[in-house]
């Protein structure tokens, strides 16, 4: 997903700061295979004693043992396959299980009203789960031209995010496929409990 313009940017506390870091994360290695750098860069994250912290921590020792040719091979089994992968990663097809239905025209919908638009480049559908972990992420900094605050990220989260998205992160865990990501799949599931929990509390 494109960034609009800049309206305002808020400046984040370092709790807001993570969250953002870590749609970010997902975003990244759900959007494409990562690359050597990106594979180092992940391996020196690290976690603490929490469910999440734990998670973190699991899936930074295996970025440090992982070869980028191997992942490369196991993001298309996952995703890609020969006609499809394992896994289709999309709101609507969780949702609804078909592709292009009510769901993404929803997304499409509230999209709008925030500013948010979709790259040229981008073949995928919104509903793909990178571009809602980049959407939620932008949300958090400030990035589109509708300001998000605490209520409309969690309108926005449990509309498009938290209604599915811990279902496909516990589906990449189990995934036959899975070695690095399914310990993606696990920070993915655990992040998704903390957001849901937290907005709750909001």
């Amino acid at each position: 997903m494109s960034k609009a313009q800049v309206l305002e940017k808020q400046p984040l506390d370092a709790e807001e700061e993570l969250r953002s870091q870590l749609y970010r994360l997902l975003a990244f290695f759900l959007h494409r295979p990562p690359d050597g750098d990106g594979l180092k860069v992940a391996s020196q994250m690290q976690g603490d004693e929490t469910d999440l912290g734990r998670a973190i921590a699991a899936f930074a020792n295996i970025a440090g043992k992982s070869d980028p040719a191997a992942i490369t091979h196991e993001f298309h089994d996952l995703f890609v396959g020969v006609g499809r992968g394992e896994l289709l990663p999309y709101g609507s097809y969780y949702l609804t299980g078909f592709l292009h239905e009510k769901p993404l025209a929803k997304l499409r919908t509230d999209m709008a009203r925030l500013g948010i638009e979709r790259r040229e480049n981008v073949k995928e559908p919104e509903d793909h789960v990178a571009a809602l972990c980049e959407m939620m992420s932008g949300l958090i900094t400030g990035e589109f031209d509708a300001v998000a605050d605490l209520d409309r990220q969690k309108e926005f989260f449990n509309t498009h995010v938290g209604s599915w998205a811990k279902h496909f992160f516990t589906d990449l865990e189990a995934a036959k496929s899975s070695v690095l990501y399914g310990a993606l799949g696990s920070v993915g599931r655990c992040f998704m409990e903390v957001e849901e929990v937290a907005f709750t509390m909001d």
